[in-house]
């Protein structure tokens, strides 16, 4: 019973209902892993472990009396702490809401626990999410489980150090320019973002806006997958919710048409990660071989994101930097400063250059089935570093540079997939999968066919 925690949501739902152990007992495994790790690694700021073992002895009996069970049914998960929780503290990683308890789950959060899952804590963010390391005011910073002195990545950082070391088996997270993705790669594991309105979100406050969007994170493709078949589906409240239809089975790929990238042309990318990219390009094509070099033309599409980003972002916070701005952390503040002054003709134009990266994407995709480029554009990096302002001695403009390679498909409303593909100097690499709108099932099915006949899976620390 004591090596409970290394189980994925696929062994631990074979044990459960074989009677092998309990979901008490696999809450308890959990807890005693995090209370053993996790004060070194900080990856959780709030846990709920005397609710989580009341929820497990309910699913127990649920068990036990052979009535409805949910699909993930017993199952200990965590979900970042910028997503509500009823009844469990949500900072948001801020001192502003350092006490604030909300009255109900966000929808993800509820599908989740009606699903059966067993809410085991809140994990570490920066605050609001915007931070490249998973540091606030209250807690952090969240450290690398394959390297304690280095970051495991934001902003899902806490999500995926806790998934990586066994803390939990699977994590909710958050993801606006990379912040499932980057984490993931720095920490050995899988992640999806999906198309946006394949999770629904009704409590955003720009109910049409696509660049955020929640995210699954597992320690292999069928637990993401698992996960996001669980919190996707329609909600009229959400005008871009999708019916998600299609994942409920993921069918082995035929021959696939793939291109792979190591900048989309025009993001800056550390050498070693490039060289990683190109050993898994390798591995990928003795698999399939249909596979090239190519990317759509992403020219101008970073200061779109730019723009985009910095009003949706002093829209949505300006307030609260008005009101707190002394309790706030400086990357917050800067990325709220940064929206000032943006006229509707800047916006305009960067809708434009938005629609126009789409539309070459979309005619991409008439060619290929997939894209595959670096999850992160250098390797996990020092906890104490403030910003990160250069890769390999090049100059970044802002301190967001470094996620273009992953915001620039926020910016196109792609899903992605991030599976471990390698090392680089013995720290996780990660590749992120890129497909048309809606393809998860299809994105999911490649992901799994990688993780089992090339070998691109998680490994312990």
């Amino acid at each position: 019973m004591t090596d409970l925690w290394r189980l994925t949501v696929s062994r631990a739902l074979e044990g459960l209902d074989a009677g092998a152990f309990s979901s008490l007992e696999l809450v308890d495994a959990h807890l005693s892993r995090i209370e053993a790790e996790d004060g070194v690694l900080k990856s959780f700021i709030t846990l709920c472990g005397e609710r989580a073992r009341k929820e497990a002895r309910a699913s127990d009996a649920r068990r036990k009396a052979g009535g409805p069970r949910g699909a993930l049914e017993g199952v200990p998960f965590a979900v970042k702490d910028i997503t509500e929780t009823q009844g469990v503290r949500t900072t948001f990683g801020s001192l502003a809401f350092a006490d604030h308890v909300p009255q109900s789950d966000e929808l993800c959060v509820a599908r989740l626990r009606a699903a059966g899952a067993v809410l085991i804590g809140k994990t570490n963010t920066p605050e609001f999410g915007f931070g490249h390391r998973s540091l606030n005011h209250l807690f952090g910073p969240t450290a690398n489980p394959y390297h304690t002195a280095l970051t495991s990545g934001g902003s899902s950082g806490g999500s995926a150090a806790a998934v990586a070391a066994g803390l939990v088996p699977f994590a909710q997270g958050t993801d606006f320019g990379g912040s499932v993705r980057t984490p993931a790669s720095f920490c050995g594991i899988c992640a999806l973002r999906p198309t946006p309105g394949l999770i629904p979100s009704p409590v955003k406050p720009f109910l049409w806006s696509a660049l955020a969007t929640d995210g699954a994170m597992a320690r292999n493709v069928d637990d993401v997958a698992a996960m996001t078949r669980v919190m996707a589906g329609f909600d009229r409240r959400d005008p871009l919710s999708h019916p998600g239809d299609g994942l409920a089975e993921l069918t082995a790929p035929g021959a696939l048409r793939l291109a792979w990238s190591a900048d989309l042309g025009v993001a800056t990318v550390a050498k070693a990660v490039r060289a990683s990219l190109e050993a898994a390009v390798s591995v990928i094509a003795e698999r399939f071989p249909a596979i090239e070099q190519a990317t759509p033309d992403m020219s101008g599409a970073p200061a779109a994101f730019a723009t985009l980003r910095a009003a949706l972002v002093r829209a949505q916070f300006g307030p609260l930097v008005a009101a707190h701005r002394e309790r706030l952390t400086p990357p917050l503040v800067w990325n709220v400063e940064r929206g000032a002054g943006i006229t509707a003709d800047a916006m305009f134009a960067a809708e434009t250059r938005r629609s126009r990266s789409y539309a070459d994407f979309a005619a991409f995709f008439e060619l290929y089935d997939f894209l595959i480029i670096p999850a992160a554009a250098l390797a996990p990096y020092s906890n104490q570093l403030e910003n990160v302002r250069e890769i390999d001695g090049v100059s970044l403009a802002t301190p967001i540079d470094y996620l273009a390679i992953t915001f620039l498909i926020s910016l196109v409303g792609l899903p992605s997939l991030v599976i471990p593909a390698g090392k680089i100097e013995g720290l996780p690499f990660g590749v992120q999968i890129v497909a048309p709108p809606f393809a998860e099932a299809k994105l999911l099915a490649f992901g799994r066919a990688l993780e089992i006949d090339v070998g691109f899976r998680h490994k312990f620390p």
